[in-house]
């Protein structure tokens, strides 16, 4: 489906799981990831705009792990937008893998109202906003990589501590692997969602 600012795939239902890809993903594999992880939800799974070497992304970089802050506020924002007006009834909860979870951590931080819950898996620190917003009560799930090459441990506790000290309902998971999702892990996503549901 085309939109006038996304690519996205669309599925009715509440909550809705507002699918975020990693770099170089696309919302197809988005949108099958989020039925496995959550049946009878709602999806849209849109495609991030910022092209870099062929590969989708949401946000443009400078180098591995250096945003373009303008950008990323920028495509935080358009995200925003869309996604509040194309499911402005229903409970939108966040789910990013990577550069997916580090804009649905950035909207989290500049559009907090886009958002009524987040999981963030192998997230790291998208931006320091000059202030933090108020998150209180709102569901985060961190999903991390106690051996991740992109994303330092300390990096990413001072994401969870961010978000915890907006007022966030955090729950931080630590996992053995690297940048990547296995069966256990989606488990742990799966049960998190389950509980939204009725939340």
């Amino acid at each position: 489906m085309l939109n006038p600012q996304f690519h996205f795939l669309h599925e009715p239902g509440d909550p809705t799981l507002v699918m975020l890809h990693g770099t170089g993903g696309n919302e197809r594999e988005m949108l099958q990831f989020g039925k496995a992880l959550f049946p009878k939800a709602g999806y849209l799974s849109p495609r991030g705009k910022e092209p870099e070497h062929g590969m989708n992304r949401w946000f443009r970089r400078l180098a591995e792990g250096v945003f373009d802050v303008p950008n990323l506020v920028m495509r935080t924002d358009e995200l925003a937008d869309f996604v509040a007006t194309t499911v402005p009834d229903s409970r939108r909860i966040a789910v990013g893998f990577s550069n997916g979870a580090n804009i649905a951590a950035a909207t989290l931080l500049l559009r907090p109202e886009a958002f009524h819950g987040a999981a963030l898996l192998a997230p790291m620190v998208p931006l320091e906003p000059e202030s933090l917003p108020d998150l209180a009560g709102k569901p985060v799930l961190m999903v991390c990589g106690e051996q991740d090459p992109m994303v330092p441990r300390a990096n990413a506790l001072a994401l969870a501590t961010m978000l915890e000290t907006a007022g966030a309902d955090l729950e931080l998971h630590w996992h053995p692997g690297g940048h990547n999702l296995q069966q256990r892990e989606q488990y742990v996503v799966a049960a998190w969602l389950a509980k939204q549901r009725t939340s």
